[in-house]
């Protein structure tokens, strides 16, 4: 095992173009790392350099304490599994888990020792004698990851490894990853668009964006406490809801108006993030989470309401998606635009939630994750509570989140 720091790294194409740019990054030992982000932001890049297979325009690459910038792929004691499985179709499952060790000259009663583990560790003692044709995609996988279990490597790299599977299958190997995980313990950096893999898998995650990093945080973090507008709009399913907003000081602490809606601004929020008050008779972004309302007949938190009326509800058993019209336009900021264009792109939303209403027009389009008990229908007003505890504050021109930590210090 073995950590892994990527200092002012850079990756430039030949025309100028920027994949990776002054990536900064410390990959703990026996950390599980998920690198994030729409397609394009350079998680694959990234990756690929850890790995030996792109070369670093800029900057330093350490394995384990050692420079690899200049060391080949085959010597950096790394073992990477992707997206296609990469097996040999004429060999056994068996065959495939030891051709690597035998490449390397492993003695014999070594490779049948690391293969017999491997293939019990994944279930796959059954079909070791089966070629990958006789195999389900899932199998198929596990073979792929067997085969680099068997090479007890410094680090895992796994770029994308099961966006091949379906949706439930994709729940299962999650299932396996964080077993496997917890039971090795090796350093792993897995690259992914999905940010729902990105949050169940990560014990810190990396949001990328542009070639840039975001944040990196634990999936908690990243969900209470994003950074920017991006940030706050990736992750979560459904999205957060974003809306230019007045924040105005009353007597005692200060609203929220946008559209016909007024919303209090906790006095506790107050004082965790004086910023707010530097917007005081200004506009800001507020961001609303989907789970922060709720249908207010049944709500736990009651500290602000909005009366809506509902244009589509999807019932999904555990709870129920609420989606409406704000009499506001809809968020015009490049973070929001860049989000926009992703999930107009990907198509990989697993709530079907966020393409929007094509009759909104120049409205925001609004989720509200409720109670699956409440009693909604299309077309129905319904009253939300809305927890202002949670709420979400952006400056409007840099999409910054206002008083948080790393803003402001990077501010000071």
């Amino acid at each position: 095992m073995a950590k892994i720091v990527l200092e002012n790294v850079d990756k430039v194409y030949s025309g100028g173009v920027k994949a990776v740019d002054n990536l900064n990054l410390e990959i703990a030992d026996g950390e599980f790392m998920v690198l994030v982000g729409p397609s394009g932001c350079g998680k694959s890049t990234a990756l690929r350099m850890i790995a030996g297979l792109e070369e670093i325009s800029d900057g330093t690459l350490s394995i384990g304490d050692k420079v690899v910038n200049d060391l080949p792929p085959k010597n950096r004691d790394i073992a990477m599994v992707f997206q296609n499985y990469a097996l040999y179709p004429h060999m056994t499952v068996e065959q495939n888990l030891a051709f690597g060790l035998k490449l390397r000259k492993t003695p014999k009663p070594e490779i049948e020792r690391r293969v017999k583990e491997a293939a019990a560790m994944l279930g796959l003692e059954p079909y070791l004698k089966r070629k990958p044709a006789a195999l389900s995609g899932g199998q198929r996988q596990r073979v792929a990851m067997g085969r680099a279990i068997v090479r007890e490597p410094q680090a895992f790299l796994m770029d994308e490894p099961l966006s091949n599977l379906d949706a439930k299958l994709r729940v299962q190997m999650r299932a396996s990853l964080n077993q496997l995980h917890e039971r090795l313990g090796v350093t792993t950096v897995y690259v992914t668009h999905d940010q729902i893999e990105a949050m169940t898998l990560g014990d810190r995650v990396a949001v990328l964006r542009d070639g840039r990093l975001q944040q990196v945080d634990t999936p908690k973090n990243l969900f209470d406490h994003p950074v920017n507008l991006f940030v706050a709009g990736f992750i979560g399913s459904p999205a957060m809801n974003f809306v230019t907003a007045a924040l105005t000081e009353n007597g005692t602490g200060a609203t929220l108006k946008f559209a016909d809606h007024t919303l209090p601004v906790p006095a506790e929020t107050l004082e965790e993030r004086p910023a707010l008050r530097d917007y005081f008779g200004r506009e800001i972004v507020l961001g609303i989470r989907p789970s922060d309302f709720d249908d207010a007949e049944m709500a736990a938190h009651n500290s602000g309401t909005m009366e809506v009326v509902a244009d589509v509800t999807e019932e999904l058993g555990t709870e129920i998606n609420v989606i409406f019209t704000v009499d506001a336009p809809p968020l015009e900021h490049e973070d929001a635009a860049a989000l926009a264009a992703d999930a107009a792109g990907d198509g990989d939303d697993e709530d079907g939630v966020g393409a929007g209403l094509p009759l909104a027009r120049d409205k925001s389009v609004f989720t509200a994750r409720v109670n699956p008990r409440s009693v909604v229908r299309p077309g129905q007003p319904i009253t939300l509570a809305v927890d202002t505890r949670q709420l979400h504050y952006f400056d409007k021109v840099s999409g910054l989140a206002i008083g948080h930590p790393a803003n402001v210090a990077a501010k000071a």
